[in-house]
């Protein structure tokens, strides 16, 4: 993805100061593990930039519909994502409170005074994204055996003791001490 540079203005540096900032993002991909999720249409996000005294903090939100693979059927997983943007950053120079803060929680400005989003509107979008995506809740997935896609009928299959095989069936007699 390319960037989303922010040129920070000088009326910006001063404390209280607030400026607001929107626009769309172009479709593009996401990785989130081992799951890929692309974005056909462009995402919208918006941002306030607020002047806290030593920092300017980063806050609003990005607004899309992201499209991924069911864990269970392998068909596509489309679903609406809404994700709260969130940054701090240190003005270099300028003291700012930190007592409650980790410093994983910021960063400082760059010296040329650029932002760039991407990174920020990634990061609210993983947050987001499902741990296992699914088409449906109750998305029967695909036949252990055959391989079809459960969702769109049964199948043929017979299966010993009802279970369908997997690599623990061998385990069923196991006499436990």
């Amino acid at each position: 993805m390319n960037s989303i540079p922010i040129h920070i203005p000088k009326d910006l540096f001063e404390p209280a100061a607030i400026r607001h900032y929107e626009a769309e993002l172009s479709p593009f991909c996401l990785s989130v593990g081992i799951d890929e999720y692309s974005f056909d249409k462009p995402l919208h996000w918006q941002v306030d930039i607020t002047n806290t005294g030593g920092a300017l903090l980063v806050a609003g939100t990005v607004e899309g519909t992201a499209r991924g693979i069911c864990a269970r059927c392998l068909e596509d997983a489309v679903f609406d994502v809404v994700g709260e943007i969130e940054g701090y950053f240190l003005i270099p120079g300028v003291e700012a409170d930190l007592d409650d803060i980790d410093e994983d929680e910021f960063d400082t400005l760059p010296a040329d005074d650029v932002l760039d989003m991407v990174p920020l509107i990634e990061a609210a979008l993983i947050l987001e994204m499902p741990l296992v995506p699914v088409c449906t809740e109750d998305c029967k997935g695909l036949c252990a055996k055959c391989g079809k896609n459960l969702n769109e009928g049964e199948c043929d299959c017979v299966f010993e003791d009802a279970l369908p095989l997997n690599p623990f069936a061998a385990l069923k007699d196991f006499k436990f001490e």
